[in-house]
């Protein structure tokens, strides 16, 4: 069973202290800085390239999202992530682009902004935000700017 916990204050912290001396040993801690990617992230990705697909009408808002991933996404990860670094390098690199843009898109949805934590989703969302509105597409403020 894996668990996963992210700790925000002492109250947090305390919780995970009383679930580790719970638990039967052995077993494994892995603990990682920053907290993971939000959902109202999540929903302003899907909505953003949504957003794209029906201005920009020559792709689909997944393929859209492939696209952003493969562009925007893998860079982040394989900058700040060793071992997604050293995996892409093995497994995903040799492909060729179209095929990596259909990797990233569903049905197979290679894993990448799944595996961001706030600070990288953030990043990402930004560099999409920038290539978007630079095509002259027009997005959601998140922030309800105009």
């Amino acid at each position: 069973m894996t668990t996963s916990r992210i700790i925000e204050n002492q109250t947090d912290m305390e919780s995970l202290v009383a679930l580790l001396r719970g638990r039967a040993q052995p077993y494994t801690v892995a603990i990682k800085d920053g907290k993971h990617r939000t959902n109202p992230q999540n929903r302003l990705q899907r909505l953003w390239v949504k957003e794209a697909a029906e201005q920009l009408q020559d792709q689909t808002a997944e393929e859209y999202r492939g696209y952003c991933k493969a562009h925007f996404g893998l860079p982040i990860l394989i900058n700040e992530n060793p071992e997604f670094a050293a995996a892409y390098e093995t497994d995903i690199r040799p492909l060729s682009y179209e095929l990596k843009i259909r990797l990233m898109s569903a049905p197979f949805d290679f894993g990448v902004t799944r595996l961001m934590n706030t600070k990288q989703k953030t990043a990402y969302l930004d560099a999409v935000w920038h290539h978007f509105t630079n095509l002259g597409v027009k997005l959601t403020d998140p922030k309800g700017r105009q």
